[in-house]
This record gives C-alpha cells, sequence and structure tokens, in this order.
C-alpha cells in the first residue's frame, strides 16, 4: 500500500510540474464553462433591421421604438427602395428588412399580409430565422387593421439549407489547420530530429530554406480548396453565386495568413508536442469558437468580438459567405479583403523576421 501511494503522489508531483497538463485538467474545463455558459450565445443580439416604407407614414413610424427597445434587434435605416435593402443585405450592414411594398396603403386593413414582409438574409440560416421570428412578433404586436400578418421570405437561402451556413466554417478551419499546424509541426520535427542543422551548413540562402518549407503545404491547400469547392457544389448543393477568381484570391490572401502563423508556430515550439498544442489550443478551439462557425459573433460581449476580429478565420468566412451564397462583387467584401490583407503581410513579416533570427543562433 506504501508503494502504491508512492507511485501516486511522484504521478501528482509530475502533473503540478507540468504546466500544460495543469492547463489542460483544471484550466480548461473553468474556462470551457464560461464560455459556454455565459459569454458565447445562439440568440441573436442588436441584428440591425432596415425598413422599405415612407418614414411620414405614423403606422411605420411606430415600429421604430419597437425595434430600438427589442434586445435582439435594432433599427438601422429608412431605405427608398428594395435596391437599397439587397445591396445592405450583401455588405452585411443589415439582417433584415420590413418591405412595405406598393400595394400597402390599398391592402391596409384587409388582414391579406400580401402589403408586407420580411427579407432576411439566409446564407446563416439559424441566425435569420430566429431574426425574423423576432421582427414578425414585433409587427405582430402592432395592430391587425394598421399592418397586417407579414409574410418571410429568406434571400440567398429559401429552403435553409444547413450546408449554406457549414461549408465556409469548414473550408476556413481546414485550410488554417493545414496551413498553419502541419508547417509547424514539420519544422519543428526536423529541429527534434536534427535534420535542419544539416540543411542550414548548405550553402541555401535562409529565404529558399523558408520557401521550400511553405511550399508543399500551399499546394495540398489548393488541393483541398477545390475539394471543398467541388463537394460543396455537387455533393451538398452549395452553389457558387459569385465570381470563382475573386474568391480564389481570397482563398490564396488567407492561405498565406496561415502559412504564416504555423512558420512563427515553428519559431515558439520547442518540441512537437508543444507546436500541436500550441495549434490545438491557440488555433482549432478559438477558431472553431470565435471565427462564427457554431456561434453568431454578433451575439457575443464586446470583449469576446474583440478576440474574434484578430482570427483570420473570422474575415474569410465572412468573405466565402457573401461571394459563393450572396453572389456579392468585389467591392463588397473591400473591408475583410483589407484585413486578412493586413494579417497576412503582418504574419508573414513577423514570422519570416523571427525564422531567420533563429537560424543564425
Amino acid at each position: 500500500m506504501k508503494e502504491i501511494l508512492s507511485f501516486i503522489h511522484k504521478e501528482f508531483l509530475h502533473i503540478f510540474r507540468d504546466a500544460r497538463t495543469m492547463l489542460i485538467v483544471l484550466v480548461m474545463p473553468v474556462v470551457q464553462i464560461l464560455l459556454f455558459g455565459f459569454a458565447i450565445s445562439t440568440e441573436v443580439r442588436d441584428a440591425t433591421v432596415d425598413i422599405v416604407g415612407d418614414p411620414c407614414d405614423a403606422a411605420i413610424r411606430d415600429i421604430v421604438p419597437k425595434l430600438e427597445n427589442n434586445n435582439n434587434l435594432s433599427f438601422g435605416r429608412f431605405l427608398d427602395s428594395p435596391a437599397q435593402a439587397e445591396e445592405r443585405l450583401k455588405k452585411g450592414e443589415s439582417k433584415a428588412v420590413i418591405m412595405f411594398n406598393t400595394g400597402y396603403d390599398r391592402d391596409r386593413g384587409s388582414g391579406t399580409g400580401a402589403a408586407v414582409s420580411i427579407i432576411c438574409d439566409g446564407s446563416d440560416p439559424n441566425t435569420a430565422q430566429m431574426v425574423g421570428n423576432y421582427v414578425k412578433s414585433i409587427l405582430t404586436d402592432v395592430n391587425a387593421s394598421v399592418i397586417p400578418s407579414p409574410s418571410v421570405k429568406l434571400v440567398y437561402n429559401p429552403s435553409m439549407n444547413s450546408s449554406y451556413n457549414f461549408v465556409p466554417g469548414v473550408m476556413g478551419l481546414i485550410l488554417m489547420l493545414i496551413c498553419s499546424m502541419m508547417t509547424a509541426v514539420s519544422i519543428v520535427k526536423e529541429k527534434e530530429f536534427g535534420t535542419l542543422e544539416l540543411v542550414l551548413v548548405s550553402p541555401v540562402r535562409p529565404a529558399w530554406i523558408i520557401i521550400s518549407k511553405l511550399v508543399p503545404y500551399l499546394v495540398f491547400s489548393i488541393v483541398n480548396y477545390f475539394s471543398i469547392l467541388l463537394l460543396a457544389r455537387y455533393v451538398m448543393h452549395v452553389p457558387m453565386n459569385g465570381s470563382f477568381l475573386i474568391l480564389s484570391l481570397a482563398s490564396l490572401i488567407f492561405v498565406g495568413a496561415s502559412l504564416g502563423l504555423g512558420l512563427l508556430i515553428s519559431t515558439i515550439s520547442s518540441t512537437q508536442q508543444t507546436a500541436l498544442l500550441i495549434c490545438g489550443m491557440g488555433l482549432t478551439m478559438p477558431t472553431m469558437m470565435f471565427a462564427g462557425i457554431i456561434f453568431p459573433c454578433e451575439s457575443m460581449p464586446m470583449a469576446l468580438q474583440v478576440v474574434s476580429d484578430i482570427i483570420p478565420a473570422k474575415w474569410y468566412i465572412i468573405i466565402v459567405k457573401k461571394i459563393m451564397i450572396q453572389g456579392a462583387g468585389l467591392m463588397a467584401i473591400v473591408p475583410e479583403l483589407l484585413v486578412l490583407t493586413g494579417m497576412m503581410g503582418l504574419l508573414l513579416w513577423v514570422s519570416v523576421k523571427n525564422f531567420k533570427t533563429r537560424l543564425k543562433l
């Protein structure tokens, strides 16, 4: 019995001395409970709703304070035409539009409901359904003789196919994991086995060593990119409504940022285990939780929204949704593309500089 207690004591000492193990067994459960129970919510918060209608109409004007006083919705602006509404939906500036059609004045009070419709962005079907229900409940509270019961229409995804939301998230996650994790692990593996030292004594410039490490995973990422698109189109029936060339350009920029991230991780990791731990806890979990794959970013507290803003996958997923699902053009994704390009440049510059410094040591 004494020997068993000695071994148990020894194992506890090993665990307490290993900061990474302590982090996994004690800190991670607490963090997950806090995130899932408090910080992360599937509810919609402050979804912007626009109105296409006459702002001078008292009945239409009465809807605005009801939207403002709702915790889940916020009023955007009055629009002059359905074309303006479509443009704001494509840019992600609004989640829904209350459309008072041309026959509203004639049909008000008839109870047909034909004159009022709710247009929701169906590229995220779960959010669209919730926003549509919230808006419909607000309009129902208004006197039915003034505003008839509205019809709800989902644009971009009328059938509410969950693959429309699932595919962009998987694209971002897979490309990031392949580029970042595999690049980091392969370089650290060579450091562990000592083969990197053999490369360093060769007359090859450090820049070429870095490029030779990144190119194979760039090629694998391109192959996976085409595979995902083919499966999405012909197996899951997700359309390509926008430009394939623009999407490919955005994907190439995202892959560049992910490769830079993997190279950076390799410079701060001494073992493969450390590299895998950093990739798992520092990339995979934050990407799944904060990039909008599972939970809408708009529903997170402001502190976590700031965290989500520094995750490259978030911006890439937004771009994929806008191009593939909404059919948006280049001008609609310029803000996200600029952020992603800036991240790529910064990550590649820092990682290459760090890698060269390590080579000289």
